[in-house]
């Protein structure tokens, strides 16, 4: 995922506009706007004043090894579904951002492909995302008292 999009997501989920995020972070809209669009070069002191106005903290490592990524299947799957895209825009609107939410779906996928010893399939996300679903039913539905 891109920083502009990162940074939108973010931003969004927090429910904030970019006027006031610019002035906790005492950058100018446009310079936001520009780094959201993916224009731009951010320096490291911008990028951490920007993530302290969005309640994050930002993180810089360098590594003298270079991480040879393994591709997931479950990756491919969320990612190239639009039911998945679907539920991750639904859920980001309670305050998660969608690359969090993204994420915790392709790693979900990822430790049950494990779990049974073979990659995941299709049938396996569409499961996923059933449960995901009735849990937001059951979240957003009304409450019982006793």
């Amino acid at each position: 995922m891109e920083l502009g999009e990162v940074l939108r997501d973010r931003r969004k989920a927090a429910g904030r506009t970019i006027a006031s995020v610019a002035m906790d972070a005492g950058l100018s809209v446009p310079y936001i706007a520009n780094l959201e669009n993916g224009r731009g070069n951010p320096t490291v002191a911008a990028l951490d004043r920007l993530a302290e106005a969005l309640g994050a903290r930002l993180e810089v490592r360098i590594s003298g090894e270079a991480v040879a990524e393994v591709p997931s299947v479950a990756a491919g799957l969320v990612d190239g579904s639009p039911r998945a895209a679907e539920l991750v825009q639904a859920v980001a609107r309670r305050g998660r951002t969608r690359a969090a939410i993204r994420d915790e779906l392709v790693r979900t996928l990822d430790v049950l492909g494990n779990l049974l010893g073979q990659p995941v399939e299709a049938a396996d996300l569409d499961r996923l995302l059933d449960l995901v679903l009735l849990a937001e039913m059951r979240s957003s539905g009304p409450r019982r008292t006793h």
